[in-house]
């Protein structure tokens, strides 16, 4: 029988699920993952095999190790496919917290890509409010309105987030100061705070806090609990946190006794 974090999982998000615990545990085993996933050992078996020709874990006799050295994460392009449900009621509620005259900041992310597809249109005309970010695919979609008023941060690219970093990046993050940012994370924990898997992303993040009055954290529930390489900021430095339904009620609730608002979708 699956549980609640199992449940509704699509296939993209079952295997991203396993990589996370090779790369946690360093062992999985597929009798382990059959009961888990309630699938039968030829499913998990061929998520095995996908994994292991994207160099994500090596199989062995039972089950799969991690491969030393390997710290790939999944791509933007395959984070959009994850938990696309949660992501999408949590950027409704996200994109309500914008008002005129706001200036923005919006971290790379998937998530904070649906805070921007849910302004308001009323929103998007005649310069209402100011967008900055250094994530390729939120410029993109701010692209399709009808006169956006978006800065897109210069620096180094880095392909598998679709963003910009490095000095240049956050030498513009200090000559802006904002109403409004919205980040996301890769993990979340009550000790490590939000957490990525990359440092220059990590820095990059981590000035955007700075250098906005008011910070919004936007996670879906599969990250909580999860402890990624590099901490951003602790969650008592986040002003608000939005994730979806299936979050835990007791890390909830300690996040609220840190005086963070706490909003689930």
């Amino acid at each position: 029988m699956q549980n609640d974090s199992t449940q509704d999982l699509n296939a993209t998000e079952r295997r991203s699920q396993i990589a996370q615990m090779v790369r946690e545990q360093g062992k999985v085993f597929v009798a382990d993952l059959v009961k888990q996933y309630d699938l039968t050992e030829t499913s998990i078996r061929r998520d095995l095999i996908l994994l292991e020709e994207e160099r994500r874990l090596k199989r062995v006799h039972g089950g799969a190790i991690s491969v030393p050295g390997n710290f790939r994460t999944d791509t933007f392009a395959e984070k959009e496919k994850l938990q696309i449900r949660a992501k999408d009621s949590i950027g409704k509620v996200a994109a309500k917290m914008v008002n005129r005259g706001d200036i923005i900041l919006l971290a790379s992310g998937t998530t904070t890509l649906q805070v921007v597809r849910h302004i308001s249109p009323e929103l998007r005309m005649n310069n209402l409010i100011t967008l900055v970010t250094t994530s390729m695919p939120i410029a993109h979609e701010i692209l399709t309105w009808p006169s956006p008023n978006l800065t897109i941060l210069g620096g180094l690219y880095l392909p598998d987030y679709q963003a910009t970093v490095g000095p240049q990046t956050i030498n513009l993050l200090n000559d802006i100061t904002a109403d409004i940012a919205f980040l996301g994370a890769d993990g979340l924990t009550l000790e490590s705070g939000a957490t990525t898997a990359n440092v220059l992303m990590a820095e990059a993040d981590r000035k955007m806090v700075e250098r906005a009055r008011k910070t919004v954290l936007v996670v879906d529930s599969s990250k909580i609990g999860q402890a990624g390489f590099v901490p951003i900021q602790p969650i008592a430095s986040f002003n608000a946190l939005i994730t979806d339904s299936n979050a835990p009620t007791d890390f909830l609730n300690s996040v609220r006794q840190m005086g963070v608002d706490v909003i689930v979708a």
